[in-house]
């Protein structure tokens, strides 16, 4: 998970000076309004829902805007239906890639996601091909400079994470997805503050790449990413940071 973790925060920090805000908002209506769909409007009972509107929250979303997408989920307001999609494939080198995505016409996204890996040296495979790569988890990063390594390893522990390890500047807890929740709202209630919170999928095992292979490799995901039907990508690389930052920037 290390290489793949490194390349969400690099991406994080990009966003917190991203001129894409329209773009990232779109994706998160998209999520809230699914999840309102799928498991009703109030937060309290919808778990999945509750996650979409703190990360619209993160994102400075005005409540305006989440209300509209919550009820376009209910069908309080009329609006557009999407449906979720999930793409399985290898980019170069051999890497696994899940895309998770949310489209109003299937055969639109489908084509281009698969243009995207055409022209990136990968391919789509088969629904199931990679899926057993990788596991559901919950996966939360604190800043170390916010809470000491004893502190953190207990609380997250003592609510029910699966492991804690400190990766660079930062503590990456994984949990079980149904204790995701109750060790994030233990961070919460001790005041530690975290820089992502998020359900995941973490590969069980990496593809170690270096040179012209990474630079694909990262390409292809940050070109996934800025699908705008895309919602989620999930790879089971590991590329040295530098090199990631290298690409990110570029």
């Amino acid at each position: 998970m290390a290489g793949h973790s490194k390349w969400a925060q690099i991406k994080r920090k990009k966003e917190k000076m991203d001129k894409r805000r329209g773009q990232i908002f779109t994706k998160l209506i998209r999520e809230i309004t699914v999840a309102a769909r799928e498991g009703g409007g109030n937060p309290e009972f919808n778990p999945r829902l509750r996650l979409a509107i703190e990360h619209a929250k993160a994102h400075n979303m005005p409540w305006e805007n989440i209300e509209r997408a919550i009820k376009r989920g209910t069908g309080e307001l009329p609006g557009v239906s999407y449906e979720e999609i999930r793409y399985e494939g290898y980019g170069p080198g051999g890497v696994a890639f899940i895309i998770e995505t949310m489209t109003d016409n299937r055969n639109r996204t489908t084509s281009e996601i698969r243009h995207i890996f055409s022209k990136h040296g990968g391919h789509l495979g088969s629904t199931g091909c990679v899926a057993w790569m990788f596991q559901d988890k919950g996966f939360i990063t604190v800043e170390k400079s916010k809470v000491d390594e004893d502190t953190i390893i207990e609380i997250a522990l003592e609510a029910g994470a699966e492991d804690v390890k400190a990766e660079g500047d930062y503590y990456e807890i994984v949990t079980d997805p149904r204790s995701f929740h109750q060790v994030k709202t233990a961070l919460e209630e001790k005041g530690i503050p975290y820089e992502s919170a998020e359900l995941t999928k973490i590969p069980q095992n990496t593809v170690r790449l270096e040179g012209d292979q990474a630079i694909k490799i990262l390409k292809l995901m940050e070109e996934l990413e800025e699908h705008p039907d895309v919602q989620h990508v999930y790879a089971n690389f590991d590329i040295p940071e530098s090199v990631m930052m290298e690409v990110s920037g570029s």
